[in-house]
């Protein structure tokens, strides 16, 4: 089958991968065999076998960082935080046991996009434009615009609350911010953009460390970790469909996906993303078990969490009276991750669906819609929040649940799509990884259903 041609970066572009490859070649240079001809550069499998010609797995290990670990830690931005401090805030431990299941969800999700960006070098919404009816399309992009455009003012929200917790009413500072984040994506290097998306998953580890310190009952947090618990109250789906919602958002599946595929990554060195992936997907739900943790041992319980200032709270073992400073750097590094991952997923879910040009590297006049969905998305995000005082973690809770619910929406063509072996070839689902897949698909649907009956019981006043 016919696939479309995908930019690849160019050769000395700088990309994370390239710098790896150089230094694995200048050890390599001296002990490659005569007359064998060193594997290209610009080939993804010519890297790694570089990076194999020493027992350097360090080297390997950094050379599988990309967009799968960007795109599932992009999940932990201003909506996870908000929506696990709640959660062990409002549950303490007894929704840990919901994390296994989403770790294994979310693995095989990414997982399933990364390897049809391999597999096709398209993006999710190019194949399902190509495949699919134009109802259903127009119904997936649908889907897609809603929660992203949600989640895009909930990222924006993030950054104006880290903020405020530095400079009282400060909230308008968030319109420059946006201005950087749009220059930074607009007029860098991929490759540098990437390297700066990986250095604010740095900020993360505060957590973990902030959970160890205040001393939480760990026998109780590993028993619930294994021992679900059952609640029928809408409060408690709300929780689940929320932490479902926060944790396999749909923008991280169309950002995954096509940014493997503008990458240039084929079937045949697609395994350093793959690991890349799996690795991205337990980092980030460790990260948010942890955050669960830490705010069940110091908040725990206090259903009524409605500002930064109080989710900050959760680090004062770590940062003492600084708590709310340090809270303010983690939430700024999230939001800013995700505030500019996400509109670059929205602009190509929309753009590829319409089957026009996209792509990050592009210029506006090489891509404009592309790259004016994409402006669009940061200036609406920034003046809302920046003009409009809200409860933050609220609406950034509510946010999360609507990501849930529209979920389906995007699994199902997923699943559909990956297990198809005309599409993907020898890299379609096996018989066992779409099992997985489709009863991740059918749970999520089942509580999207659940919550939405709950919801709406509850307003015309069943009790529930």
């Amino acid at each position: 089958m016919a696939q479309r041609e995908t930019p690849r970066p160019p050769e000395g572009a700088g990309t994370i991968l390239g710098d790896i490859v150089d230094a694995a070649a200048e050890s390599a240079g001296a002990s490659g065999t005569p007359g064998t001809a060193m594997p290209r550069r610009d080939s993804a499998i010519g890297r790694l076998l570089l990076a194999r010609t020493r027992p350097r797995i360090l080297l390997i290990l950094l050379a599988s960082l990309g967009p799968g670990l960007i795109a599932a830690n992009a999940g932990n931005d201003a909506g996870g935080i908000a929506t696990y401090a709640t959660t062990g805030a409002s549950y303490g431990y007894s929704l840990l046991w919901v994390f296994p299941l989403i770790i294994i969800a979310l693995a095989v999700v990414q997982e399933m996009a990364a390897r049809m960006g391999a597999a096709t070098g398209k993006g999710l919404s190019d194949l399902i434009r190509e495949n699919f009816s134009i109802h259903i399309t127009t119904l997936v992009m649908l889907a897609l615009f809603i929660a992203n455009a949600l989640t895009v003012v909930t990222e924006f929200l993030g950054i104006s609350a880290s903020v405020d917790l530095v400079v009282p009413n400060g909230r308008f500072l968030v319109l420059p911010i946006a201005a950087i984040i749009w220059f930074m994506v607009v007029r860098s290097d991929y490759s540098v953009v990437e390297k700066v998306f990986l250095a604010m998953t740095l900020v993360f580890f505060a957590y973990p460390v902030s959970a160890i310190l205040a001393h939480p009952n760990w026998g109780e947090a590993a028993h619930s970790t294994v021992v679900p618990t059952f609640h029928g109250s809408v409060g408690y789906l709300l929780t689940i469909a929320a932490l479902i919602g926060t944790s396999i958002t749909p923008y991280m599946q169309v950002y995954v996906q096509s940014a493997i595929a503008e990458k240039g990554i084929t079937a045949r060195d697609y395994l350093p993303e793959k690991i890349g992936v799996y690795v991205g997907s337990l980092f980030a739900m460790l990260v948010a078990a942890f955050i669960v943790i830490a705010t069940a041992a110091k908040l725990y319980p206090n259903p009524n969490i409605e500002t930064a200032a109080q989710a900050a709270q959760a680090l004062a073992p770590l940062a003492g009276p600084a708590a709310k400073y340090l809270f303010a750097v983690g939430l700024f590094g999230a939001s800013m991750l995700a505030a500019a991952v996400l509109p670059l997923a929205t602009a190509y879910s929309v753009t590829e669906a319409l089957g026009v040009e996209s792509g990050q590297s592009q210029s506006f006049r090489q891509a404009p819609i592309f790259m004016s969905l994409f402006t669009g998305l940061i200036a609406i995000g920034a003046i809302i929040a920046a003009f409009i005082p809200v409860s933050v973690i609220k609406v950034l809770f509510i946010t999360q649940v609507i990501d849930a619910v529209l979920l389906p929406f995007v699994l199902f063509p997923i699943v559909r799509l990956a297990s198809d072996r005309r599409i993907m070839g020898d890299l379609v689902n096996g018989p066992v990884y779409a099992a997985i897949a489709r009863v991740a698909a059918v749970i999520i649907s089942i509580l999207a259903l659940a919550v939405m009956a709950g919801s709406i019981g509850q307003a015309l006043g069943f009790g529930f």
